[in-house]
């Protein structure tokens, strides 16, 4: 059992997500965490430089477009969450967690009924 709170984590991360706020949104993340996007084939990233990169260009896109949440739940090993950009665009994104409390890894896709379209994770 997780000594903190998985889903106030994945809350914090949806707020920095709408918020534009990088250094917040890598500070949610594990030294050694890793982002797996599969919306437009798989594309990995690991490690703090890596996640700067891949977030970066991706949070002014949120900001900008607007971010919405749209579904949030616990999930075996972690946090499921569904979110929209654009008000139109669905991603489903999976969290998992290190033991200190950081989110160790995302893994990203497109949302069922969206999963024509190229999703912005």
């Amino acid at each position: 059992m997780r000594d903190f709170d998985q889903m106030g984590l994945v809350v914090d991360w949806v707020d920095a997500c709408r918020s534009g706020d990088l250094a917040t949104l890598l500070e949610l993340y594990a030294d050694d965490a890793e982002v797996e996007c599969t919306c437009n084939g798989t594309r990995l990233y690991r490690g703090r430089r890596e996640l700067e990169t891949y977030w970066g260009p991706k949070l002014n896109a949120f900001s900008s477009a607007g971010f919405g949440l749209e579904e949030i739940h616990p999930a075996q090993n972690g946090v499921d969450l569904e979110y929209s950009v654009a008000g139109e665009l669905r991603i489903r994104a999976s969290f998992r967690f290190s033991t200190e409390g950081k989110i160790y890894s995302t893994l990203c896709e497109p949302a069922l009924q969206d999963s024509h379209d190229r999703c912005a994770c």
